[in-house]
């Protein structure tokens, strides 16, 4: 650990801090030693330093701090008075902090009998005067002799050793990985799950019994005793389903937080609730952070991308923990990063899992004309999807879509067991209202939703077949030049969901000033993901060039061919009785997004007819509105 002793001038902070050093056997530093010159000869004649002169003192404190951290640890002495200089110290890693605290006329009469130093005496005003007291970290008087002042310190530092660093509400599948994942990185823990007769029972003990090799583990049945083994700022990630849940969640914690302490919501909840705790919670000097977590239990288990907003320091004190746990990209770089203001987090989140639905049916559509309209066993569509899983098509989706095909009970496939009822939670249908709301085109990924939607009509759809008798044909010819074509369909189809998913994003970005970065965020999705794919981590390099996918360069060129392979593909299905609805959706968009002169000019022409809605003309291009009598 580093420990950061500080106080006014003449509060004994080097020589506590030496003390301390030596007691701990780590090395001491005097941080007025890594002033400049300037400043030092400022304060040898009484001239206050201005914030400007602090800030590369700061920031060089803030390498050492790191570079210390790594090796070992250390005690720094330091007048960090203020807390926006604090706030630059703990960036990265969070040191302990302890205050020497003293009454300006006992430190004066120190200062009186000092020989040597540079500091002007003249200065204790001002510093007493700028000095912002924290609610963190630990207090001693300096009314005792420098040996006690180092006993109590190193008593207190032995208590808050045993507290944990960072707590876990939620023992479900997620919440239990996540914590998991975080002890085995070395994090010291508290986990709490809610107490339910008969329905979730010392399930915090549980965990605990089913990981006895976790020493730094502690499970909780009570919010106040899972909050007292908090170290402080205390940050809490809340692992519990979205809505009012997390709003009663808050306010059960609120009487036990303290301004400084740090909630994260690691849920699906809807940005814009996410946006609403935010200002609630300021106001009482809580920060809450929204962050999007992706990877399934696997994935939170070894390694998820998370995706965290809202405020940016608040953020930075969570960061270095996310990324101990978080996947790693191809250059070994974790998988999350600071997102953005406000719940945008959250929001990428949920337009995550909008482009998830829309892969998932783009694979089903595939599988399907495969198993119906080619008439090719389970096994041989296996052998396709592996064969696409080694190139450009490769994604974590295809991979479990290959695992699937590959289980049996007996000789039966155990797919065709399970019943073709596809459920979801929300996120997709939060997306098409937030399209909706900001008028971007979303029809791709709302058929993916609505694909469920119709697929959990199952009494209504086997009344349906009866009355109409309709059943796929099957292909008559030669297999191989089709299977060829899905190939190319399939991946101009994700090329589309992508393009709509991200659209999204930068509209609202747009709106709300959030300036995000869409490289970094496919970068993040590159690993730990449920839409890891090849086609992301080329992604990543076309967003550092651009703010749209399919103006690409390199884009442009393969959709030119792949295009026509998606609208032959689409064809023959639907022809021959297939429901294709995101492969149907994607080619109608794509061409639709790429049409000059549309159709449109119609249906304005009658909205004019019936309700003199007015219309611009091509030939007038001041933006003046016309009005006709169309009735001749």
């Amino acid at each position: 650990m580093v420990i950061i002793v500080y106080g006014v001038t003449g509060s004994g902070k080097t020589t506590v801090g030496k003390l301390l050093a030596d007691k701990l056997n780590i090395p001491f530093y005097d941080g007025d030693h890594f002033h400049t010159a300037v400043n030092v000869e400022k304060m040898r004649k009484g001239i206050p330093l201005t914030d400007e002169d602090r800030l590369p003192w700061l920031e060089n404190l803030q390498d050492h701090i790191q570079t210390w951290s790594r090796e070992g640890g250390a005690v720094l002495a330091c007048s960090a008075l203020k807390e926006e200089y604090r706030k630059i110290l703990n960036k990265g890693v969070q040191p302990v902090w302890v205050l020497l605290e003293g009454n300006k006329s006992l430190v004066k009469d120190r200062l009186d009998n000092r020989v040597g130093h540079f500091m002007n005496p003249a200065l204790l005003d001002s510093q007493f005067a700028s000095f912002e007291e924290p609610t963190y970290g630990l207090k001693v008087a300096i009314s005792s002799p420098p040996e006690e002042i180092v006993a109590q310190l190193i008593n207190l530092l032995e208590h808050m050793n045993k507290l944990s660093s960072f707590g876990v509400i939620g023992m479900g599948v997620m919440g239990k990985s996540l914590a998991l994942n975080l002890c085995s990185n070395g994090i010291s823990l508290s986990i709490y799950n809610r107490h339910i007769a008969n329905v979730e029972e010392r399930v915090a003990a549980k965990v605990l019994a089913d990981n006895p090799n976790f020493t730094e583990l502690q499970g909780f049945d009570t919010i106040p005793e899972f909050v007292a083994s908090l170290a402080s700022p205390k940050k809490i990630l809340l692992m519990i389903p979205s809505g009012v849940a997390v709003d009663l969640q808050v306010d059960e914690l609120l009487p036990f937080l303290s301004a400084g302490d740090i909630l994260i919501d690691g849920g699906n909840s809807f940005y814009k609730d996410t946006n609403r705790r935010a200002r609630y919670l300021a106001d009482k000097g809580v920060f809450f952070i929204g962050a999007g977590v992706s990877g399934g239990e696997e994935g939170a288990l070894k390694g998820p991308s998370i995706m965290p907003s809202g405020d940016k320091e608040a953020v930075e004190k969570i960061l270095p923990l996310f990324e101990k746990i978080a996947a790693k990209d191809a250059s070994g770089k974790p998988c999350t990063a600071y997102i953005g203001p406000e719940g945008s987090g959250h929001f990428i989140k949920m337009v995550h899992n909008s482009i998830e639905y829309a892969e998932m049916q783009a694979l089903t559509e595939a599988y399907f004309l495969m198993r119906k309209y080619l008439n090719l066993s389970p096994v041989e569509i296996y052998d396709v999807f592996r064969s696409w899983q080694s190139g450009e098509t490769a994604s974590y989706l295809l991979d479990i879509t290959c695992d699937i095909l590959n289980v049996y009970e007996g000789e039966e496939l155990l797919l065709d067991k399970i019943l073709d009822r596809a459920a979801q939670k929300g996120t997709g249908s939060w997306s098409i209202t937030t399209a909706l709301e900001y008028g971007v085109p979303y029809g791709v990924l709302a058929d993916a939703v609505m694909a469920r939607a119709v697929s959990f009509r199952k009494t209504q759809r086997i009344a349906a077949s009866r009355a109409y008798e309709v059943k796929p044909d099957q292909r008559s010819s030669a297999n191989e030049p089709f299977l060829a074509a899905l190939k190319d369909a399939y991946q101009c189809c994700r090329v589309v969901n992508h393009e709509v998913g991200f659209s999204l994003m930068k509209e609202v970005s747009d709106t709300h000033g959030w300036d995000l970065d869409f490289s970094e965020i496919a970068r993040i999705w590159t690993n730990g993901c449920i839409i890891r794919s090849s086609l992301m981590e080329s992604a990543v390099g076309w967003f550092a060039e651009g703010d749209s996918l399919m103006m690409h360069p390199e884009v442009i060129r393969r959709m030119k061919i792949s295009h026509q392979k998606l609208a032959y593909v689409v064809a023959e299905g639907i022809t021959h009785g297939l429901a294709l609805p995101v492969f149907s959706a994607a080619i109608n968009y794509f061409l639709g997004a790429i049409t000059a002169d549309s159709p449109a000019n119609l249906i304005q022409a009658q909205r004019d007819y019936f309700g003199a809605h007015t219309y611009e003309r091509v030939d007038d291009a001041s933006g003046k509105k016309f009005h006709t009598i169309w009735k001749r």
